[in-house]
Order: structure tokens, then sequence, then C-alpha cells
């Protein structure tokens, strides 16, 4: 299997009745079934340890409320959007349309347990409390975005494409890539045979004997190495087994009524989560159609909103989404029904209280290389669905996602060291080459950030500078109601930054008058500012 995404060429249909025969299950739907289920499995599992391990809900609660909740918002959400591969499929006479991936969102798993579930539980030493304050927020989620659907489209329109991917570029490389690519290293024995298996078996044409599935090869591999290697415990895998209970889900309303009830404090993340839940949703959908299915995004937006609420209200305050990697997929094989399996089985191991098992299973390094493959992929694909002058607004877009990213582990290793950025001073930070505070500020409300930037750099590369004028209008206005650039939505959030990014509009406004500013940039004109 090669690697471009470029848009396929459309499908002639052989016969008037084509879409009679469109399969509901192919081979490749096997490949893309592995790969994505584990990718959904890792972050349930993640989310499990950090429900119990931080914010100290029992693991009776965890296993027999939260995950069923979250099983019930997979299988549904995963139904629709296969749904939306089948119509699709049938509207532009395709049989390899693929479906949009759907699971629990990884950015938010973090933050509604570091931002919102673990200060209440601290104040409160009740860890109920907590829940219900993470049910009231998902649910905040699920609303903006719902609202999200009906300007979505619209600015999906507006914004450049070199934007939207260069944003959602800087997301799989940091949140997506990292800490895989470290979970790997960390034990290179394990992973990197199985990074080699997914490697060359999704990005070649190399096939295994009897065309068994990458993923499938590639797990199996890696689970016997680690289990062969002493890897894993044999006594925890008895312990998980005899601690299996089948979860029913049932509704919270008590539980998200609760939280809702103090949902002021709530607002300053799940405004500005809920913009990006749509804006991410908008990069994906964008990632879709440069690789040949293009998605109505108000369904997508319509979709994710109710998830999250459907979730809330049966008591998982983890919101899911359509995941960053639809062309991964598709290049792996998968057509309309490979997210849809993904979805049941994970949901069934929610139900039946399987989890904790396939924990103690299955080694984190043999799982893990698929998030790496998935975040390569969507990396290079914002280069290579962008015209080539466009890459240096796809690196623009990149940027604050990293900042972000390294902002973060500066946060995280002064809170294990017991300390915070605040205590440590920003001397002290700028001492040891640490532009701390230029990268916080940088890298608040990254994608939003990533979106703005990699649209003012796309319009001044196309000598679109009033266009240019009123995107740096528009990072003005985000900055200063705190949306970027800021901690918290609060009026004159980052009344500097505003006046910055105000002086660059006016610098683009002005170059608008310029004799050469009105011609078209042409092919070759292109090369030369590129440097080609």
């Amino acid at each position: 299997m090669g690697t471009t995404v470029e848009p396929a060429p459309p499908t002639e249909p052989s016969t008037p009745d084509a879409t009679a025969k469109l399969p509901w299950w192919t081979r490749g739907d096997t490949n893309a079934f592995f790969g994505l289920g584990f990718n959904i499995l890792v972050n349930v599992l993640t989310l499990t340890g950090l429900m119990i391990g931080v914010v100290k809900v029992p693991a009776d609660d965890v296993l027999g409320t939260v995950l069923p909740a979250l099983g019930v918002a997979l299988v549904l959400g995963n139904l629709y959007y296969t749904y939306l591969a089948r119509r699709l499929a049938k509207r532009e006479n395709r049989s390899d349309v693929t479906a949009l991936p759907y699971g629990p969102s990884v950015p938010h798993m973090f933050i509604v347990v570091f931002v919102v579930m673990l200060p209440v539980y601290l104040k409160s030493n009740d860890a109920m409390q907590a829940w219900q304050a993470g049910l009231a927020w998902a649910f905040m989620i699920g609303v903006i975005v719902m609202i999200g659907a009906f300007v979505g489209p619209y600015v999906r329109k507006l914004t450049p494409r070199a934007a939207m991917l260069g944003t959602l570029a800087g997301i799989s490389i940091t949140f997506i890539s990292m800490r895989p690519a470290g979970q790997i290293w960390d034990a290179a024995w394990i992973g990197l045979p199985v990074l080699a298996i997914i490697l060359i078996g999704f990005f070649t044409d190399v096939k295994l004997p009897g065309n068994i599935p990458v993923g499938l090869a590639a797990l199996l591999v890696g689970t016997a190495i680690g289990w062969i290697g002493g890897f894993m415990s044999l006594p925890d895998l008895q312990s998980a087994v005899d601690n299996i209970a089948i979860g029913v889900p049932d509704q919270r309303f008590d539980m998200l009524f609760s939280g809702l009830g103090d949902l002021a404090p709530l607002l300053g993340t799940a405004i500005p989560l809920g913009v990006y839940n749509f804006t991410e949703a908008m990069s994906n959908v964008e990632s879709a159609a440069a690789a040949g299915d293009n998605y109505d995004l108000r369904s997508v937006l319509l979709a994710d909103g109710a998830g999250a609420c459907i979730g809330a209200a049966f008591g998982s305050p983890f919101p899911p989404a359509v995941y960053i990697g639809h062309p991964g997929w598709k290049d792996a094989g998968g057509r309309s029904t490979y997210s849809l399996a993904s979805g049941v089985v994970v949901g069934l191991l929610c139900f039946l209280g399987l989890v904790g098992v396939l924990e103690a299973l299955l080694p984190v390094p043999a799982i893990v290389p698929i998030l790496l493959y998935i975040g390569l992929l969507i990396g290079a694909q914002a280069f290579q669905a962008v015209p080539r002058l466009h890459a240096v607004a796809v690196v623009a877009a990149i940027l604050p996602n990293l900042a972000q990213w390294g902002t973060g582990l500066i946060d995280n290793a002064l809170s294990a060291a017991g300390t915070t950025a605040d205590k440590v001073g920003g001397d002290a930070l700028a001492n040891a080459g640490l532009v701390y505070s230029g990268l916080k500020t940088f890298g608040e409300g990254a994608v939003l950030v990533g979106l703005v930037l990699g649209a003012i750099v796309t319009f001044i590369l196309d000598k679109k500078f009033h266009y240019a004028a009123i995107a740096c209008l528009v990072g003005a206005v985000l900055s200063f109601i705190g949306l970027i650039h800021a901690p918290e939505v609060t009026w004159a959030a980052n009344p500097q930054v505003a006046l910055g990014y105000l002086f660059f509009g006016i610098v683009c406004f002005a170059y608008w008058f310029l004799p050469k500013a009105r011609t078209p940039v042409t092919v070759d004109e292109a090369d030369v500012v590129a440097g080609h």
C-alpha cells in the first residue's frame, strides 16, 4: 500500500446497480479493525487508570458505570458513522469510502481529569463530587459542539486547507506520536519489532503469508515477546480475571444535574474546549476530504456533541469524538464497517468488565506503535495535500501545538518535583534556557491558534494581504476574550497579544496597496518563493 493521500479520482460505476453490491466487510476492514480497535482500547485503559489512580473514584464505579456509559456512546457513534459512510458510498456510487474513526477524545481525557475533576477532588476530598463536575463539563462540551455544528461549515469554507491540516499535523506529531514513541523506546525490544511490522505492512505492498492482517500479526508478535521476555505478570493477569464484573449501562441524571448545579467554574474550560472540539472535527473532516471522502461537517459535529451528552447522562465524563487518522485507516484498507466493529468490540469489553483483563494481558509497547503510524501519516498528509508553496503555512500551524506540548512537559515535570513554574520563577527558567512564558502564551488554545496563524501565512503566501489582515483581526478578538493565548476566557484576557495581531494586520493591509500585491501568484513564482 502506498502512502499517498491525494484525493482519489471519482470511480465510474460499472453497472447501474453497483451500489447494491457494496460489501459489508473487506480484508482491509480486518486490518483497520485491529488497528483502530487497539487504538481505542489504549485510550480506554488510560482513562480507566486516570479515574481510579488520580481522581480516586472506586474501581467498582469506574468498571461498573463509567466504562459501560462510554461503551454506549462508542456503539451508537460508530453505528452512525458507518451509516454516513455507506450513505456517501451510495450517493457517489463508490465502494472505497472509509468511515470516520470514533472514540474517546485523547486530549479531553487528560483535561477533564487534571483540569476539571482533580481540583474539585483536592478541594472537597470527595471523588463523587469530582465525578459529577466531570459529567457536567462533558455535557457542556457536547452542547457547545452541537451549537458549533451550525457555524462550523462556514468556518471550514473560509479557512485554508493548509491551516486545518497543519493544525491536525501539530496534534498528531505531539499528542498522538510522542508519548507512544517514548513507550516504544522504553521497551524497544518489544515495540520496535511491532513497529517494523506495521510500517512495512501499511506503507508497502508486501503481504504477510496467508494475507494475515497486519494489525493482528503485530499485536501477536509483540505480546509473545513481552510474555516470553518477562515484561508481563501472570499474577496480575490472574487478579484481573478474578475481578471481572459485568456492567449494565444505567442513567446517571442525578449526578449530572448535581454537577450542572455548580456549572459556572467549569465554563472557563468548557467553552474553549468545546470550540476546540468542533475545530478539530472540522480539521478531521478536511483531512478525510483530502483523502477522497467528503463528509458533511454538520452531521459530524451534531453526532460528536450528542455522543458527549449521551455519555454524560449514563455516567461518562469522557467526550467521544471523531478521531484523527481517517487517511491512515483508508490506506490500511478500511471501508465502511471497520469503525463499527471496533466500537462494538470495545463496547462489549466495557460491558463485560474485560478491560482490566486485556490491560494485564497485552503489553503497552505492543499496542502503541499503531498510534505512531497514524501520527506519521497525518503529518505527511498535511504537506502532500496542499500546494508546495503552502508548506510554510503548514509548519506555522504546527508550531502552537509544539509549544503547548513542550510547556505541558515542563509543567508535569515541575509538578512531579512538588513545585510549579510560578514557584520556580521566570528568571530561573530563563537561566535554564527555557522561554517558558512566551511558549505558554503561544500554546494556549493551540488548535485555534494553529488555524489563525496557518490562515494568516497562507493568505500572505498567496499575496491576499487583505484576507491576512482580516485573519489578524480574528486573532486579535480571540486573544482579547481569552479563547487563544490566555489561560481562561475573560474580558481583556491578553490585550498585549491582541494588540500585536492588530499591528500585524495593519502591516498586511498596508502591503495590499503596493504595486505587485494584487498580481496572482503563478506556479513558477510559487516555486521560487518556496526555494525550488
